[in-house]
């Protein structure tokens, strides 16, 4: 026991000598530049001239199919008929018109149903009342865009969503949100005049591809997410405006226009289904599977649009505009003879063009005016799209009754110019 507490002691003292010592002063921290192995950089040096290589070859791949692709689109050519024996009328004035507003173009939007639809109620506003009012086409897009959302959200993920639609989404928006002036909510924001849903839509499929992948399905969130990116890109819609002095809500404005939501009817044509009855309309952007559709036979569905025509209501119609007859340079649209010819053109005809699909519901315009010529009736034809541009008559084309009678699908009429084929219904 004492021989260990003297070496305690011991360690003790020779501590306490230690924290007294003087620092050693020969030993200092300096720097010295980085002496890179030259056999390390030479690996690094290679490897990175490899890598060069590549993305230099890469660029050089991807620049020639670049300027393949721009070849190819400068060479690209559409067939199109020489318009031989076709003789329209002279100008959109030769025709007996119906009030519209001038046309309109939609830009970068798949939207041609709301600009044509929008169209036709101005015109059935007119009609009824004597009013000129100019509606929004975007507040019913913005709506219709959050109620396929919500179907996409409830079904999970099993509904259709994009930047068309069906005119008869109209009466089923309007009835639930009512409508406002295009003063009152253009769609457009930071002082643009030209609309472009690109951004929008790529922002829109990619959250609801996003919700989707994760398995996120609380709809109430998700609404909120994509209320803030339809805001955003087209602007909140107003739950107020001030309309000639007066506040108004959209309801109230429904109600100022004069319009009746359910005096409207959608006609279509079609052997699927038994005719004189109501169906679906068999389209992508009848995504929410209305059944609304009055189907008739192909000669009374044309001969409600001619019985129209003669009682001043306008047709908002949809369908095809695809064809090699349709040329929008000559502000025309007709059924070639090399295509099929004229006396040919019957509901079997028309049928099997829906069938094989060369027959699709890609574009909806809206019928203002008609005209004889040369014994073809004439309709005139107001159109958002760019083709309408390419001509002499912005955003007006001219269509021969055949052209209709063989390519387009759908409309949109006022139930009076339906009394007779609604008394039919089983």
């Amino acid at each position: 026991m004492k021989h260990i507490i003297i070496f305690l002691l011991a360690a003790v003292l020779s501590l306490g000598m230690g924290l007294n010592a003087a620092p050693d002063e020969t030993n200092k921290v300096r720097y010295v530049p980085y002496t890179p192995d030259p056999v390390l950089e030479q690996i690094r040096e290679h490897l990175m001239a490899a890598e060069k290589q590549r993305r230099e070859e890469t660029s050089k791949i991807q620049q020639r199919h670049q300027q393949e692709k721009q070849q190819q689109r400068k060479e690209r050519r559409h067939m199109k008929s020489d318009l031989s024996g076709v003789t329209p009328p002279a100008s959109p004035e030769a025709f007996k018109r119906f009030f519209h507003f001038p046309p309109q173009a939609q830009y970068m939007t798949s939207t041609c149903w709301s600009f044509c639809t929008t169209s036709f109620y101005e015109s059935e506003i007119y009609r009824l009342s004597g009013k000129k009012i100019k509606l929004s086409e975007m507040w019913t897009v913005y709506w219709e865009l959050l109620a396929k959302s919500r179907a996409y959200i409830r079904e999970r993920g099993h509904s259709y969503v994009s930047g068309g639609g069906q005119a008869n989404a109209f009466q089923r928006i309007w009835k639930e949100h009512g409508v406002v002036p295009a003063e009152a909510y253009t769609g457009l924001l930071n002082k643009g005049d030209k609309h472009n849903h690109g951004p929008l839509m790529r922002e829109l499929d990619s959250y609801l591809e996003y919700i989707k992948a994760n398995n996120l399905w609380d709809e109430n969130e998700n609404i909120r997410h994509i209320t803030l990116i339809l805001n955003r890109h087209l602007g909140a819609p107003p739950q107020e405006f001030t309309w000639n002095g007066r506040r108004m809500t959209p309801r109230d404005f429904l109600k100022f226009t004069g319009l009746n939501m359910d005096d409207y009817v959608s006609v279509m044509s079609t052997t699927y289904y038994p005719f004189h009855t109501f169906q679906e309309f068999r389209a992508p952007d009848n995504w929410w599977h209305s059944k609304d559709y009055l189907n008739l036979p192909l000669e009374e569905w044309l001969q409600v649009i001619r019985r129209a025509m003669e009682n001043g209501y306008t047709v908002n119609i949809g369908g095809d505009t695809s064809e090699p007859g349709k040329c929008g340079e000559k502000d025309i649209a007709f059924v070639p003879s090399f295509d099929i010819p004229t006396e040919f053109i019957n509901q079997d005809a028309r049928e099997f063009r829906i069938y094989n699909r060369t027959t699709g519901d890609d574009h909806g315009i809206h019928i203002v005016g008609h005209a004889r010529q040369d014994g073809w009736n004439w309709y005139l034809i107001k159109d958002s799209g760019r083709s309408a541009r390419e001509g002499k008559f912005e955003g007006y084309y001219m269509f021969r009754e055949d052209y209709i009678k063989l390519k387009m699908l759908t409309y949109t009429i006022h139930k009076d110019m339906v009394k007779v084929e609604l008394a039919k219904v089983q």
